[in-house]
């Protein structure tokens, strides 16, 4: 493979693959854990647990994924200068979106761990399609290439 990167391209496309796979498999976890937490009452034992899974799954796994995609990501597109092509444009557009459903997670993550969380277990079952629907359509654009 061409580029700066040379024979190095096809390891940083697997450790992209790996660390977007961690990223997603959090993204998809984190609002379940949610819909969960809100069933069980504030200040219970069970409500203190999944404040400890929510903190150690947003910090441990899904923040040092989301930047290690983003890096391999980055390094990637500037290899094969895919930033030139269509399909780069609204995959970009859908990982934005993405990062920032990543970050409103984190702020819901804070409202339950101040035991200020206002939503209800529908929002969480609903918020809990945002990342699936995202990844359908970055893959999507990623392998087809529709433009």
């Amino acid at each position: 493979m061409g580029g700066f990167l040379g024979d190095g391209y096809l390891w940083i496309k697997a450790l992209h693959i790996m660390s977007v796979i961690s990223w997603m498999a959090g993204l998809f976890y984190l609002p379940r854990i949610f819909v969960y937490h809100t069933q069980v009452p504030v200040g219970s034992e069970r409500s203190e647990i999944f404040k400890i899974m929510e903190r150690k799954l947003f910090r441990f796994i899904m923040n040092p994924a989301m930047m290690a995609s983003w890096i391999f990501g980055i390094l990637l597109v500037l290899n094969i200068e895919a930033h030139t092509d269509g399909w780069f444009h609204g995959k970009f557009t859908l990982l934005i979106a993405l990062t920032i459903f990543h970050e409103i997670a984190g702020k819901w993550m804070k409202a339950f761990q101040a035991d200020k969380n206002t939503r209800s277990e529908r929002f969480y079952r609903y918020a809990n399609e945002i990342p699936t629907i995202l990844m359908i359509l970055i893959v999507i654009l990623v392998v087809v290439k529709p433009f």
